[in-house]
């Protein structure tokens, strides 16, 4: 199988079976997101919702969270990875925000990454989720499961295998295929053990052909 029918025949099946896809992080405005989304660095979206509610009761708007002390914001997310780092960035970013940006979340991956707490990961999600732009964001899911399947060519980094996956994929499928990859790698293609018995995507994997070829010598 080319590469080029690997990545058709993925699209397909994805397009059939997850016609509507989305994040599994709860927000309802993108100031919501971009917090929730600073939350998730290293740290599971189940968490993350856990801890958003209280946090957003507390602090409706940016506003409200530029002047919230490090110690109120510490204690809504003391149960996230890093809250010490994570409070101080999104004290940050909620400043920066109103003093830069007009209180508008950005949508350009450059300015977004401005912010305290926002990578390339997390600018990559903003713009294709708020904004629906063709930016894939790489987490450790979305490289694991392109190399796993061979649609980056065993990628060294993230932004080697971002810059693969944009590049095959069509602009108005990027920002559902960032989703695709994630949920396919947290629920069927798993780190340690796949799920391989259960995944629709086999007859296009590279690992399950070597799998087999193993299996049968």
């Amino acid at each position: 199988m080319t590469k080029k029918d690997r990545y058709q025949y993925i699209i397909d099946y994805f397009s059939k079976e997850m016609p509507v896809v989305e994040t599994e992080l709860n927000y309802n405005n993108p100031y919501e997101l971009l917090v929730a989304v600073i939350l998730s660095a290293q740290c599971t979206d189940k968490r993350v919702n856990m801890v958003t509610p209280a946090l957003f009761e507390s602090f409706k708007d940016a506003y409200e969270l530029a002047h919230a002390s490090f110690e109120e914001v510490f204690e809504l997310i003391r149960s996230i990875s890093y809250p010490n780092n994570k409070s101080k960035h999104l004290i940050g970013m909620a400043k920066m925000l109103i003093n830069d940006f007009n209180n508008i979340v950005p949508d350009d991956v450059l300015e977004l990454q401005k912010m305290p707490g926002v990578g390339r990961k997390t600018a990559n999600v903003i713009a294709s989720v708020v904004y629906q732009k063709p930016t894939m964001a790489v987490d450790t899911h979305v490289f694991r499961v392109a190399n796993r399947i061979g649609l980056t060519n065993n990628a060294k980094t993230p932004l080697e295998s971002e810059k693969v996956l944009v590049k095959n994929i069509p602009d108005d499928i990027i920002p559902k295929a960032h989703h695709w990859l994630i949920l396919h790698g947290r629920y069927t293609c798993l780190a340690r053990r796949p799920k391989c018995e259960k995944c629709g995507i086999t007859p296009a994997c590279k690992h399950y052909k070597k799998y087999n070829l193993a299996l049968n010598n």
